[in-house]
């Protein structure tokens, strides 16, 4: 057992998460691959590396992945107004609060929706998780959440005019139909034609087979107390369509691949340059604000090193600055609600995946659990290289 297996071993002992199944790699290739805890708590089956995952927003990084290449084919351009292209934007509107008896105030948005503000949360969505008003809105007109996987649930009004300011968002959702619509493809055929296929990840899908299914962990949420428990996530099977925002499943594996070849320059999903420019801030003087929970249940308040400038790119959290971990300056990162991260940092190049199954998001013991796999890894670098 290495010393990174007894610090995941020990976090799942102390009861920091319910199961952790890691991955780093360099440029040579994979520097540690470790698995521990059950797949569900109470239960003897442990998680192993071909163990499946809900990815939730980890899959965010896979449809700006599939926009980039239909932007290198012209298909798709990053500033063009995207209601040309799904007339359903064009018809939002913007919500400025309510009136007397909760009646919703609307009004029509002063910029349009584009590419590169739907891939960089500028595009005036939010998710009821983080904005008071988009769950208010939902409560007052009975419509749906993003978790129902309804169409009708991607039609809510806009928080604010697009470009105006950064806010986490289903805008990347929408960035999935601009794939659909310019490819004639639905999105899951796309991603296994065009990314899964080529890197050869055979276990990330929208919809598992029974196989992979029978692999799944199970969803698994912290308590009052602070115990963790098993639970069913309010989110169907079958969905009406394949959200580019959140719907894949997989394995750590699978993604590595994916964060591998980002890290290589892209090869042999997108070009170098393309790679470079989803790593580049594409926010200008917008920050990267605190995401603040209004559903305590679902995500803890989230600010990632506070005090440091944060950026965004297509689609990815940007540190201005090197981290405590170890993470170099310009590094690209994000994750998935059930406390899934990723980081990739071509300036040391490392990348990892660290996946589990528990809500909140940025639960305070998940997070020490991810950050001290984050800073070995890092130091297993420095040692390597000393």
């Amino acid at each position: 057992m290495t010393p990174i297996d007894t610090l995941l071993e020990n976090a799942v002992a102390r009861g920091d998460l319910p199961c952790i199944v890691a991955m780093a790699a360099d440029r040579e290739g994979v520097t540690y691959a470790g698995a521990c805890g059950p797949r569900c708590v109470g239960e003897s089956q442990p998680v192993t590396l071909d163990t499946t995952f809900r990815l939730h927003s980890m899959t965010k990084a896979v449809t700006a992945a599939a926009c980039m290449q239909l932007v290198e084919q012209g298909a798709l351009a990053l500033d063009a107004p995207l209601a040309a292209l799904l007339p359903d934007l064009g018809q939002l509107e913007v919500l400025e609060g309510f009136g007397p008896g909760g009646a919703p105030r609307l009004r029509a948005p002063q910029t349009p929706i584009t590419l590169r503000r739907l891939l960089t949360h500028t595009a005036g969505f939010s998710y009821d998780i983080w904005n008071e008003n988009t769950l208010r809105y939902q409560k007052e007109t009975g419509h749906p959440s993003p978790f129902s996987g309804t169409n009708a649930a991607l039609r809510q009004p806009l928080a604010f005019d697009p470009g105006a300011r950064w806010h986490y968002s289903i805008g990347i959702d929408w960035a999935g139909k601009a794939v659909e619509a310019a490819s004639g493809l639905d999105l899951e055929t796309y991603f296994r034609r065009f990314i899964f296929e080529p890197l050869g990840m055979a276990d990330t899908t929208f919809a598992q087979t029974d196989s992979q299914r029978a692999r799944r962990v199970s969803m698994h949420r912290r308590m009052p107390d602070g115990a963790i428990a098993p639970f069913v996530i309010d989110r169907p099977e079958t969905t009406e369509f394949f959200g580019g925002g959140g719907g894949l499943f997989g394995t750590v594996p699978d993604f590595l691949k994916f964060t591998r070849a980002l890290l290589a320059g892209g090869g042999p999903i997108l070009r170098p340059e393309t790679v470079a420019l989803m790593a580049q801030n594409h926010i200008g003087d917008l920050i990267v604000e605190p995401m603040v929970s209004v559903l305590p249940a679902l995500s803890q308040t989230c600010e990632f090193w506070p005090g440091m400038p944060k950026k965004w790119g297509l689609s990815f959290l940007i540190n201005t600055e090197r981290t405590p971990q170890g993470r170099s300056a310009g590094s690209i990162a994000w994750g998935g609600l059930s406390n899934l991260y990723f980081w990739i940092d071509p300036a040391a190049g490392v990348t990892g995946v660290f996946a589990s199954q528990m809500t909140p998001f940025a639960d305070h013991r998940a997070l020490a659990a991810f950050e001290a796999f984050e800073t070995a890894i890092y130091d297993r670098l420095d040692r390597k290289r000393a």
